[in-house]
């Protein structure tokens, strides 16, 4: 149940945060979350991280800025908070996630005791929903699959991965959807997708 509640605040924090929040701004503000919750409990629990650990985490810190800079714009307020909590929630779910014995059956049932805090939510936003076939076809691939197996993989790779690798690895996505929009969507190569994604790679390689 605590995994379910840290999985429904990350989910629903991100997406109402992404209402007034642009796209760089909000990775950066996601994952500077993600990576200060995970490092702080980390040091609270004991962990200690070597001079070459910590270069690590800068330079992929430092990159990621860097492929997120072009987008970035000053936040809204209610946005930063937001994106925040989501941060913190999706931290605290990924430490959670390190003892999972089972991802794929953790994860399904992670998934469906979301449901009460979803219901909650309903009852307060139903008047704003905007419902279509499509839509809920959308959402199911996005959330049911997609999101879902990902999050299983995610849980199976946490068991091999320390605290601090599990967290600077996770600067490795937006450098991936990157390359996808390249591979998928026909964006160009640019000198800055270039340089940002080695030194994102570099400093999560130092780290492993």
């Amino acid at each position: 149940w605590k995994a379910s509640f840290f999985l429904f605040a990350y989910a629903g924090a991100f997406s109402y945060g992404y209402l007034s929040l642009e796209t760089g701004v909000g990775a950066l503000v996601l994952f500077g979350a993600v990576q200060i919750t995970m490092i702080l409990v980390g040091f609270l629990k004991g962990d200690r991280f070597n001079c070459i650990e910590w270069f690590g985490v800068a330079a992929a810190f430092f990159g990621f800025i860097y492929l997120v800079a072009p987008n970035i714009s000053t936040p809204s307020v209610s946005g930063f908070i937001l994106m925040s909590i989501a941060g913190v929630a999706w931290g605290f779910y990924t430490l959670i996630g390190r003892g999972a014995i089972a991802p794929l059956l953790d994860t399904s049932f992670n998934f469906l005791r979301t449901l009460p805090f979803i219901a909650v939510l309903v009852l307060f936003t139903y008047q704003n929903y905007s419902i279509s076939p499509e839509g809920l076809l959308l959402a199911a691939l996005s959330g049911g699959l997609t999101s879902g197996v990902g999050y299983a993989i995610w849980f199976l790779a946490l068991g091999g991965l320390s605290s601090i690798q599990a967290s600077v690895v996770q600067l490795l996505v937006p450098v991936l959807a990157a390359i996808g929009g390249v591979i998928f969507s026909y964006e160009t190569i640019s000198l800055h997708l270039i340089i940002s994604s080695s030194v994102v790679l570099g400093g999560v390689l130092i780290v492993l």
